[in-house]
């Protein structure tokens, strides 16, 4: 690689970093370890072509252009972190990046009518889920328990409701849910 190319890609890299939080290729290197997946996996559940996956971790491309593939890297990232802290089963890890794999970007909320029941309404598990995506969007676990923690005094109800859906485990937040309906 010449000077200028070695240049083309430092910047590349660096508007990552800016962009994503860090370069793609390290980003990517993690889903692919924390997921137990091939680059030709990744690239086929963000819905990208291989060359242009490798192009992105190469940093002979800086931007992912299309916002619905932003969606399902960050997706991915919650839940590389959820089987990392072991609130997530392989093989639902499995079923999820099917999910994630068909989703459509835009609005977080937009997905629902993918898992519906046979009524033709959302499944409780959907809808507890892109909640779930809602708020992780926003903040870390650890980040909505502590805001949970501040709120328990004067709003409890809230504080129960980040704790069981913003930090929970999605079967628990099912379980909750299901109780508060009876």
């Amino acid at each position: 690689m010449d000077a200028a190319q070695q240049e083309a890609t430092a910047r590349a890299r660096e508007l990552q970093r800016n962009w994503y939080g860090e370069p793609l290729g390290a980003l990517f290197r993690k889903l692919i370890d924390d997921l137990g997946l091939n680059q030709a996996r990744l690239a086929g559940v963000l819905g990208l072509s291989a060359p242009m996956l490798s192009q992105l971790m190469s940093g002979q491309r800086a931007k992912i252009g299309n916002p619905a593939v932003v969606q399902r890297v960050q997706l991915l990232q919650e839940l590389a972190a959820q089987v990392a802290d072991g609130s997530v089963s392989a093989a639902e890890a499995t079923e999820r990046m099917e999910e994630i794999k068909k989703s459509q970007g835009g609005s977080v909320l937009s997905n629902v009518t993918q898992a519906t029941s046979t009524s033709g309404a959302p499944t409780v598990k959907r809808v507890v889920r892109e909640i779930q995506s809602l708020l992780r969007s926003v903040a870390a676990a650890g980040d909505i328990i502590d805001a949970a923690d501040s709120l328990a005094p004067t709003h409890p109800e809230l504080a129960e409701f980040l704790r069981v859906y913003g930090a929970g485990r999605t079967s628990d937040a099912v379980a909750h849910y299901q109780s508060h309906q009876n």
